[in-house]
């Protein structure tokens, strides 16, 4: 059974083990202030982590971002690797470790994504449209939420090589493990959206493992992972999720994405506009109601900024976004230090039980973000962004590097 206190106890474990880590690496490779990037050298940039969303309410914790080439940088992108550990006012432990990186001169590919939660969040439902009483899916009314508890274990890893200049082709493995599920709303009165999708479709209610391959197309010439001034980014993922690798049923899915950066100014780089666009997609079979495409699930976690982690969810969902980034003129000595976004995102998702149709409903969010320079040479930013949904609730993320 867990406690508030077993939380407490993970997270400042986890935590120290996160700050110690990244202090011995950061002292290592203290040394050498200039421009040039070192090979094998780790740009760390550190801070504790303070603040709200509303995903999580007020949390605390600490996170590192680093940076280093594996290989010549003339001819090796720089990988990056992200790890924090958080608790929130809301009895949430979390701990995450995400990388993306390259090996020398760019002949291996790989992206992580690695999880533990000791976790709570509300559901909604599925899809875009209107609920079943006839009220905007996205009123966000407190009778509108259905909070579960619930543990997650989750490890993505794909590995691709090189194929042609910026095209990988490659292969992963993935597992999510939702153990101690608790459908806080559901009783013989309220019927609840996880428990009618779970129980029409075959699902344990307290415990789904969802297990599985993936063949992965990848093209990518984005000059920095972290934060992007130029380049293309398009992935696509078909993931099999048989049931002798430990699912609960068979099924596949489809992920499809494409993130590019238009310049506004050629003296300036850091004057830009930026695009991302995902459709996630069930192909076939059922899968568990969490493990269904859903908005914020991203490997990052950065979709929806304006609503709550999960808020929308389906068969299938669609997502886009386009940022205007800009550097913010604070500083005559350090131009770059300083930056701001302006941002709109829209988002429909499928509910094949209730006949909505896939892109059928949108729903919206807009911001605005400022933005601090924590390390030039990998160019790892604390992000800040204010976000309203439809209903003009304000929602608040504090994060590091871009969010896409």
């Amino acid at each position: 059974m867990r406690t508030r206190n077993l939380k407490k106890a993970i997270a400042v474990l986890s935590l120290s083990m996160v700050v110690m880590t990244s202090s011995i690496v950061a002292k290592e490779h203290s040394n050498n202030d200039n421009n040039t990037i070192i090979p094998y050298k780790f740009y760390n940039s550190i801070f504790p982590v303070i603040g709200s969303n509303p995903t999580y309410g007020k949390f605390y914790g600490a996170a590192v971002s680093s940076g280093v080439t594996l290989g010549d940088p003339s001819t090796t992108k720089m990988s990056t690797v992200s790890a924090s550990a958080a608790w929130t006012s809301k009895n949430q432990t979390m701990y995450l470790i995400k990388s993306i990186g390259y090996t020398e001169n760019n002949d291996w590919m790989f992206i992580e994504d690695s999880r533990v939660f000791l976790s709570s969040q509300d559901t909604y439902g599925l899809g875009t449209g209107r609920t079943v009483d006839g009220r905007s899916q996205n009123s966000l009314t407190s009778d509108d939420a259905q909070p579960m508890d619930f543990d997650l274990l989750r490890f993505y890893l794909t590995i691709a090589k090189k194929i042609k200049p910026s095209l990988y082709f490659g292969v992963g493995y993935m597992v999510d493990k939702y153990k101690n599920v608790k459908d806080l709303n559901y009783n013989a009165d309220t019927k609840t959206s996880y428990h009618t999708y779970s129980t029409k479709h075959g699902f344990d209610l307290k415990s789904t493992t969802l297990s599985g391959v993936s063949l992965n197309l990848i093209y990518d010439t984005r000059d920095n992972i972290a934060t992007p001034y130029s380049g293309m980014y398009a992935f696509a993922s078909y993931k099999y999720f048989p049931k002798f690798l430990g699912s609960d049923k068979k099924s596949s899915s489809l992920w499809l994405e494409f993130r590019d950066y238009f310049s506004l100014d050629k003296q300036n780089p850091r004057k830009l506009l930026a695009l991302w666009s995902y459709v996630n997609t069930v192909t076939s079979g059922k899968m568990p109601y969490l493990d269904l495409p859903a908005l914020g699930w991203d490997q990052f976690g950065r979709s929806g900024r304006g609503y709550i982690q999960g808020r929308f969810r389906g068969e299938d969902i669609f997502y886009t976004e386009l940022e205007l980034r800009m550097p913010l003129p604070i500083s005559k000595k350090h131009p770059n230090r300083y930056g701001y976004t302006l941002f709109v995102n829209t988002t429909s998702a499928s509910d094949k039980d209730r006949n909505q149709k896939f892109l059928q409903n949108f729903q919206f969010g807009a911001g605005v973000g400022f933005r601090f320079l924590l390390n030039k040479k990998s160019r790892a930013y604390l992000t800040a962004d204010l976000a309203i949904d439809e209903n003009k609730k304000r929602n608040f993320y504090l994060n590091i590097n871009e969010s896409f």
